[in-house]
């Protein structure tokens, strides 16, 4: 790993990834082909918005190394942003968020709580990113159940990390962003205990961990994430945050993917680029 220059806010992340290629192991492997000039598509029921957003959105990317996939959902002005939605990409992290609405869906069919044991590597996953209690779980659980619930949930475009190997499960920005919504919306996959638990878990995020999408978010909104982050031998550094911005007035969800960054911070860098821009225009029209 060459030494650069990071953040003090990216510091936390880039030692825990260390421990992440431990479990993932550091292999050429498939990856998206060479990324198309960004074609960032955004539709609304505000007028102009959809516009502005493709414009803004465009801009933030210019200049930028990254092959970046990412998808919006606004419930209150309708309004939905693609950009490469259906590219898959290698996990890292991310994937916890989908383990643990695995656990729950799965308890959830025999009408069980979850264990005091399950409670606390589910708390430790998410919340500090922890890669021992995210593989505890995963062999938990098994290849069934996880495929179980991705064809519950209309997750068609993930496909699970083959023998242990979580982190490198293939995950889309449009089946990230059709999680997103399980978690923040009524739903006959999640129960409404098991969404206040996920959006409970992502909402205590370690401070370290708190970069990616929540840049230029709202005061007033409540803030939900989970990022990963994961270098290896081809497309260099994975960087991704996905995230729910509620309450107040605020009902909307942010995924950004990134492959092919230099360092660490350049993903960081491209996914807050993005994330400004959105909650700045969708701000701008709620007012």
């Amino acid at each position: 790993m060459t030494h650069q220059r990071i953040s003090r806010r990216a510091r936390g992340p880039l030692a825990a990834a260390l421990a992440v290629g431990v479990l993932v192991p550091v292999t050429a492997g498939t990856g998206p082909a060479a990324a198309a000039a960004p074609a960032v598509a955004c539709t609304s029921d505000k007028a102009g918005l959809g516009a502005e957003l493709t414009r803004d959105i465009t801009a933030s990317l210019k200049g930028r190394k990254s092959t970046t996939a990412l998808a919006v959902h606004d419930r209150t002005t309708g309004t939905r942003c693609t950009l490469h939605a259906t590219q898959q990409y290698d996990s890292a992290s991310v994937v916890k968020v989908t383990v643990l609405a695995t656990l729950l869906w799965d308890a959830r069919k025999t009408d069980r709580k979850l264990t005091g044991r399950e409670t606390d590597l589910a708390t430790a996953m998410i919340t500090r990113s922890d890669n021992a209690s995210t593989s505890a779980l995963w062999k938990q659980l098994g290849p069934a159940k996880v495929k179980g619930f991705l064809k519950a949930a209309g997750m068609t475009g993930t496909v699970p990390g083959a023998k242990g190997s979580w982190g490198l499960t293939q995950i889309t920005a449009q089946d990230e962003r059709r999680l997103l919504s399980l978690i923040t919306a009524e739903n006959t996959v999640l129960s409404a205990a098991s969404r206040a638990f996920i959006l409970d878990r992502m909402g205590k995020v370690v401070t370290s961990q708190r970069w990616g999408v929540p840049a230029g978010a709202p005061a007033t909104a409540t803030v939900q994430l989970k990022n990963g982050w994961l270098q290896r031998s081809t497309h260099g550094w994975r960087v991704h945050s996905i995230g729910a911005f509620t309450g107040k007035g605020h009902d909307y969800t942010i995924t950004v993917l990134t492959y092919d960054d230099r360092t660490m911070n350049d993903g960081i860098n491209t996914i807050q680029a993005v994330a400004r821009t959105v909650h700045k225009d969708l701000a701008r029209a709620g007012a």
